[in-house]
């Protein structure tokens, strides 16, 4: 007889993606598990402690999701949604997922809005794509005001999804380059997670190379090319002492601190993620 209790199914699950290559499996299994009962992974893991079985048509439904993840479609695009500090976003085809590291990265931003002497100061989030940045800062810092770009035709309406109702928040389908124009030297901060992935360095895991963007992903020869636009538009925006905060690959540190200081940023300073590898750069305006 077929053992059909949750944990013998969630333990085939993860044997399944383990050998499909999926990192994580057991991870991935619970959550794809949780998904199926509509329950958090810790109310999965005791499920499974309990020795809870799973019927028939939600047996089916997990061994769907499984082989999709299998198939290295990306967790968040099966379940819908992506974790992002203490948000849950709404994700699919089209945008990009929000990473854990990027959590890191707006932190910079959110202390310079914390730290800003104006009662309401302006955030200015470029190329915003799911909303995670926007949303975390205007959530955070309710007494800013934040402003958010999106340029794909794919990705805006998962921002106006993820920020609908935000009343801090205003958001605006148009181009990082010529984004409020009207907000020019009145930017505390501007924040951005540009496209920076060289064209010619397609990423190993499929869950990115088949699955994000590419319009989210490649930045030019040398991934850069989206970087000094930003560091154009953001001296535009911001006002004298404001910030910028770039996130980056862990090898463009260095190559982004050059391109600020000859546009004549100062304080130009590149910090680690807690993986220790270098992920953001920030700068002030002079």
């Amino acid at each position: 007889m077929p053992d059909d209790s949750l944990a013998a199914l969630v333990r085939a699950s993860a044997q399944r993606l383990a050998e499909a290559g999926v990192p994580d499996p057991l991870v991935d299994a619970e959550l794809l598990a949780g998904h199926v009962l509509g329950r958090r992974r810790g109310e999965v893991q005791a499920a499974l402690i309990r020795g809870d079985a799973l019927d028939e048509a939600d047996a089916a439904r997990l061994d769907a999701l499984v082989a999709r993840r299998a198939a290295r479609e990306p967790l968040q695009h099966i379940t819908g949604t992506a974790p992002f500090r203490h948000l849950e976003l709404a994700v699919g085809p089209g945008v990009f997922v929000p990473r854990p590291e990027t959590e890191t990265v707006v932190q910079f931003a959110i202390d310079a809005l914390l730290s800003s002497p104006e009662p309401d100061p302006i955030g200015v989030d470029l190329g915003t794509g799911s909303g995670a940045i926007a949303l975390a800062m205007a959530t955070e810092v309710p007494h800013a005001r934040i402003f958010a770009a999106e340029l794909s035709a794919d990705a805006f309406p998962w921002a106006q999804r993820n920020t609908a109702g935000v009343t801090n928040l205003t958001l605006v389908n148009d181009d990082l380059a010529h984004a409020f124009a009207e907000l020019d030297g009145t930017a505390s901060v501007v924040i951005s997670n540009p496209p920076y992935v060289p064209d010619a360095a397609i990423p190993r895991d499929p869950e990115v190379r088949l699955f994000d963007p590419a319009m989210a992903l490649y930045g030019g020869e040398d991934g850069l090319d989206i970087v000094r636009v930003l560091s154009t538009r953001a001296l535009g925006l911001l006002r004298g002492g404001g910030t910028l905060v770039i996130e980056h690959g862990e090898l463009q540190g260095e190559e982004i601190r050059r391109l600020l200081d000859a546009d004549g940023w100062r304080a130009t300073a590149t910090h680690h993620d807690l993986t220790l590898r270098d992920r953001a750069t920030t700068a002030v305006r002079p």
